[in-house]
């Protein structure tokens, strides 16, 4: 692929992001018709779990057992939930699930609009990540608002809106566990004890919040009940039970190598070291690129090292791929990358691949996990080797503009 054909691919992207109504037509479009195709084969299940948290809650039957009456699987999210839910939990059930997964798609898009970049810039991640979207709509999980908690997070403290991004790690954490990884912007904060504070009173709050419901003894005893679900819940992640549950990396390395007795701390401590190197680079916090290379790294570090991750987890993970991309040069490689990232992340559950690749590669060996892998590591060693700084953005490539990011 010579020059021409590299800017002409780049061009493309450029021209769709510039479509407004093309942007707001496909992002919403497909999450309706990702939620309303599951809607109408019944396949409403998660939502049904969800509702009936609610319902539990302010009844005081224990959140975190089997209710076959009522639906199957179990609850693995915390008491403040039953707050989130509650909007949704009186409505008529499939409207309760349309507008569950619409409020999610929305919260997302409201999220990458608060990014430091260009609106061009956000309008090729939006329309990078919609196929996406559409699928995790349908699963009427709670991934979409994790993934627009951890960017608004990232966005608030950068802006210096710390009580409000507080506010986000408290009810990201007490919801589903992953939101703690906002703590990873603590070193962003240009007031460091108001978002101390802020975590102090917001947690306060909100572990108090469901009891107003309920009681304090009874939402205590969830916590506890919660943290065992959630231990029981890992341990049968990592026994690999079904091909659909820890789609990881240390998922993607027991599977390909033939591993399953693999104890995830043998790939989660080594995780943790190469995230924490790169806090070697904080001289350069004020650098926007490197403040959107962590949020990178952060987005994908949970759905990559979690024995919990399923394939519509990564709507967390995929904005990670499209921020890194739009942050770099039109560059062969880096539009080869990009093709295959989403291929493999995007559309390796679908139907756009064979049913063979599906039944027999992508889904089995967890290969939805490898590009967010290999650019978790790729973006690492660029922080390690200050790369970030010798990628300026090129006048003429309008997609790789950083002003917005750079006036912060």
């Amino acid at each position: 692929m010579n020059h021409t054909a590299v800017q002409s691919k780049k061009n493309l992207l450029t021209y769709l992001g510039e479509k407004e109504w093309l942007i707001m037509f496909l992002w919403f479009g497909l999450a309706f018709i990702g939620a309303i195709t599951e809607i109408s084969r019944g396949n409403i299940n998660n939502f049904l779990v969800f509702k009936n948290v609610f319902f539990h809650l302010i009844h005081q039957q224990p959140l975190y057992i089997e209710y076959p009456q009522e639906y199957y699987d179990v609850n693995l999210y915390g008491p403040v939930f039953s707050i989130v839910i509650a909007p949704f939990a009186g409505l008529e059930t499939k409207v309760g699930a349309l507008l569950w997964a619409m409020t999610g798609a929305a919260v997302l898009y409201y999220a990458i609009r608060q990014l430091p970049l260009a609106r061009l810039q956000q309008n090729i991640i939006l329309l990078l990540c919609t196929q996406e979207l559409m699928g995790a709509s349908g699963w009427f999980q709670m991934n979409q608002f994790i993934g627009a908690f951890i960017i608004l997070t990232f966005a608030c403290i950068v802006k210096g809106k710390d009580m409000t991004a507080a506010f986000l790690i408290v009810l990201g954490t007490l919801t589903k566990i992953y939101g703690i990884v906002g703590l990873a912007f603590f070193f962003f904060s240009s007031n460091p004890k108001r978002l101390i504070g802020g975590l102090l009173l917001w947690g306060a709050v909100l572990f108090a919040l469901p009891m107003l419901i309920s009681s304090p003894q009874y939402v205590i005893n969830s916590y506890f009940e919660w943290y065992a679900a959630l231990a029981h819940k890992n341990e049968l992640n990592e026994a690999v039970t079904t091909i659909f549950q820890n789609i990881s990396a240390g998922g993607f390395i027991q599977r390909v190598f033939h591993l399953q007795g693999l104890n995830d701390f043998y790939i989660l401590i080594p995780a943790v070291l190469i995230f924490l190197s790169q806090y070697i680079r904080l001289p350069y916090r004020y650098n926007s690129r490197y403040r959107l290379y962590m949020l990178c790294s952060v987005l994908m570090f949970p759905v990559l090292f979690s024995s919990s991750s399923e394939s519509p987890t990564y709507i967390i993970a995929i904005p990670a791929i499209c921020i890194w991309y739009v942050l770099q040069p039109a560059t062969r490689l880096n539009n080869i990358f990009l093709f295959f990232a989403i291929l493999l992340v995007s559309f390796s559950h679908s139907d756009v691949v064979t049913p063979w690749v599906r039944k027999n590669l992508a889904v089995p060996y967890a290969l939805k996990a490898l590009p967010c892998l290999v650019l978790w590591l790729m973006i690492a060693v660029e922080i390690y080797t200050k790369q970030f700084l010798k990628k300026p953005a090129k006048p003429e490539e309008a997609t790789t503009s950083l002003e917005p990011a750079g006036q912060l």
